[in-house]
Order: C-alpha cells, then sequence, then structure tokens
C-alpha cells in the first residue's frame, strides 16, 4: 500500500504530498505522458489549456483503467503546460484537481515548458501508479 506524506516543516503543499511510498509486493506502473489527442489522433482543444488537461485526464484514465486500476491508484505524476504563465499553469492544476488526481494525494510536480510534443500541445502528465 502506498503511503503518501506531508513533511512537517515544509510548506504545506496544496493538494498534493511532499512524498509516497511505497511498502508492498504489488507492482508499479510507469506511465508514458498522457496527452489531448483523442481516439484519431486529433488534437483537443487547441489553445485552450483547460480543454487539453480534460483530455489527458481522460487518456490517462483509460490507461490506468487498461492496467486495472484508477487516479486513486496514482502516487506521482508530473504536469507539464508549455507556458510562461503561472496563471495557465493555475488553469492546469484546478483541472488536475476536480479530474480526481489528488485523491492520494499523491506527489506531483507542476511544470511551465517551453514546448511538448506535438503541434499545439498545451498538456502533458506522467504518472506513476501502484497497481492492485
Amino acid at each position: 500500500m502506498a503511503h503518501r506524506l506531508t513533511v512537517p516543516g515544509l510548506f504545506p503543499p496544496p493538494d498534493y504530498a511532499h512524498a509516497a511510498v511505497v511498502e508492498t509486493d504489488r507492482r508499479l506502473a510507469f506511465l508514458a505522458g498522457a496527452v489531448p489527442l483523442d481516439g484519431d489522433g486529433k488534437l483537443v482543444g487547441p489553445d485552450d489549456f483547460v480543454a487539453q488537461t480534460e483530455q489527458v485526464l481522460t487518456n490517462l484514465e483509460s490507461a490506468l483503467a487498461a492496467l486495472g486500476c484508477g487516479l486513486g491508484d496514482v502516487v506521482s505524476t508530473t504536469v507539464y503546460g508549455a507556458t510562461s504563465d503561472p496563471a495557465d499553469l493555475s488553469r492546469v492544476w484546478e483541472v488536475v484537481r476536480a479530474g480526481g488526481l489528488t485523491l492520494g494525494p499523491h506527489a506531483s510536480t507542476l511544470l511551465g515548458v517551453a514546448c511538448l510534443g506535438y503541434t499545439g500541445q498545451l498538456v502533458e502528465i506522467t504518472a506513476v501508479a501502484e497497481l492492485p
């Protein structure tokens, strides 16, 4: 079972843990970055951080379901936003919060980056999950 903790003495993080430790015989899954493409490979939500984050979470949930787990089994994420504006990153994080990834809470890093892999892509999320 994963143990998530907030470290005393460090600034309390909003909706994520400082660390997640897995002491179990269960397996870990390291997921590739979920991207805002639909099943046909079309970019969802051009120029829209919220729409792209929603699609990324949908795709991440599908990948997790294929492994027999869900968002609550995620122990760590890295959330990428193609922006240098903290307000854009806040919009992305609000969708992440509302989407259920903070159920753990999991350990997370939110980053603004210059560019992501697909033309027009604004959001990507990588994850590590504990499999049942």
